[in-house]
């Protein structure tokens, strides 16, 4: 065996050593403060030795057909953060150039389209463009997607969410000529390539949209903890795997510590950052989940992510169980903090 081989297998053997045996440490951060979820900041990280920090592995992002990379880039972190627009796209440009296909903006993420549409100048040809409007009705939806495509300087974008879907008023937004209905629209006439849905809380409310059949892709608020708060994995993905519908996994971290209301400062994930690597490996485990969706606060933080992800490994059943029970444990302090469960 190598000497880096030899390296590599007693790093790999202390982090899960740590993992099985550092519940007290995770137990320990939860027990700082309760959170509401948001962009995580993640720990600083010495530079690498090489600017090659892997390549980023593609899957198909269920009916879509499409591969993306399983590293996304979420832009609300800087966009709603301190960040001018000229630092966000050069984080965003550097994030493309290293293999990130998948980038998820929104029209209520501060600059983060304005700041992206710099960007697609020179690399629309390299992204899967994911956007989304957070509204009830057809006229808000028609103001929202508009505003987008000018910002982002497109005239189509790859797919289109209906944004916090379990916030939204279902009655008005499937009545016939209402939002859903529009959306489905601007697919028919190849403004958006697909159309989906995203969110954190009252998972019913997406098993009633799925049942439309005509959900290409979903983004719902996943991790170790949530999975025993609002179950999203256990409640809401087999249906859409029935429907083939692409899933991708946010808030894999938790979220920003003290909510949203905090997005414009820098402050770390609720999450211990200790469980960081392994809570990407459970997350990307999950069957059906093609990706997870990851904002950043700098290029730090950028490469970090992909180092994470590129390394990380499956986890084991043994792993996979110490996980579940440290999760129903933390899950107690955590509680509902993204809107009620049902």
């Amino acid at each position: 065996m190598s000497q880096a081989q030899d390296s590599n297998r007693e790093r790999d053997h202390f982090s899960r050593r740590d993992f099985l045996e550092g519940g007290r440490v995770i137990a320990g951060a939860a027990a700082l403060g309760l959170f509401a979820g948001g962009c995580e900041s993640l720990p600083r990280s010495k530079p690498a030795p090489s600017d090659d920090l892997g390549a980023i592995p593609q899957k198909v992002l269920g009916r879509t057909g499409v591969k993306v990379s399983i590293l996304g880039l979420g832009t609300a972190c800087m966009g709603e953060g301190p960040q001018d627009v000229k630092e966000c796209a050069s984080v965003f440009s550097e994030a493309i150039d290293r293999g990130i296909t998948y980038v998820d903006t929104a029209r209520i993420y501060g600059d983060a389209e304005t700041a992206l549409g710099q960007v697609l100048k020179t690399r629309r040809d390299k992204v899967f463009l994911v956007t989304k409007a957070m509204v009830d009705t057809r006229e808000d939806a028609e103001k929202s997607v508009e505003t987008s495509f000018r910002e982002l300087g497109v005239e189509h974008v790859d797919l289109l969410h209906l944004h916090a879907t379990g916030d939204r008023d279902l009655d008005r937004v499937l009545a016939p000529g209402g939002v859903w209905d529009y959306l489905n629209k601007l697919k028919e006439q190849g403004k958006a390539r697909f159309i989906g849905i995203t969110g954190h809380n009252r998972p019913e409310k997406f098993l009633r949209v799925l049942a439309t059949g005509q959900v290409d892709v979903m983004m719902v608020a996943m991790n170790f903890v949530d999975r025993h708060v609002y179950g999203f994995e256990d409640k809401v993905r087999p249906e859409a795997l029935k429907h083939g519908t692409g899933v991708m996994a946010m808030k894999v971290f938790g979220g920003i510590r003290g909510g949203f209301a905090m997005n414009r400062q820098r402050r770390p994930s609720q999450m211990d950052a200790a469980f960081h690597r392994v809570a990407i490996s459970y997350a990307l485990g999950l069957e059906g989940v093609t990706g997870i969706v990851v904002g950043v606060h700098d290029a730090d933080e950028l490469r970090q992510t992909i180092r994470n992800v590129v390394s990380s490994t499956p986890l084991s059943p043994v792993e996979l169980a110490a996980l579940d029970v440290h999760g129903k444990r933390i899950a107690v302090e955590w509680g509902p903090r993204f809107g009620p469960v049902v």
